[in-house]
């Protein structure tokens, strides 16, 4: 790995922590933000391991220094989501050959979308059963409005990445 690439997944870790940070809108346990959106960009310009990479890395520090529980049994579960996700859309963008247009991109982000909602319910069920504040209201009540949340934000980021993803290349080209 160069200094570059480094240097660049380095800065989309530390975006995830300022859009988890600052961008949350917490209702129980819905939490609503854009912390998406360098794991996202991430695996669409470099690919699957970098997409890994800061959906991992920016999760860990995350549940590490901010979310106010450090390290626990489960913390690996809530590190999952994210981190599965940005190996997700790497693995998409790879085999699209990293050209992607709206509907691609559309279909990318409703399945990261998905597959962090579905693997976030699934660390809330591990979580509240293995420390006693298990309710199916608290773990299954708001799935509908997860979904719909993830899918606007699918459309959201489908309609800035093909723009930004551009910028970026040419970017990165320039300083290659």
């Amino acid at each position: 790995m160069n200094t570059k690439r480094l240097t660049t997944l380095a800065m989309l870790v530390a975006i995830y922590l300022v859009l988890s940070i600052l961008t949350p809108v917490k209702i129980a346990n819905f939490k609503f933000t854009f912390e998406a959106f360098p794991i996202l960009i991430a695996g669409l310009l470099m690919g699957p391991i970098d997409g890994l990479i800061v959906g991992g890395v920016g999760s860990f520090i995350y549940q590490l220094l901010f979310s106010g529980y450090g390290i626990t049994p489960t913390t690996p579960l809530w590190i999952l989501p994210h981190a599965l996700s940005g190996l997700l859309v790497g693995v998409f963008s790879q085999k699209s050959g990293f050209e992607l247009d709206f509907k691609k991109l559309a279909f990318i982000c409703v399945i990261s979308a998905f597959t962090v909602t579905l693997l976030n319910i699934l660390a809330l069920y591990v979580d509240s059963k293995l420390y006693g504040y298990y309710s199916k209201a608290l773990v299954f009540g708001n799935i509908f409005i997860k979904i719909i949340v993830g899918v606007i934000l699918s459309i959201i980021y489908a309609s800035i990445l093909p723009k930004l993803l551009a910028y970026l290349k040419k970017q990165l080209n320039r300083q290659a």
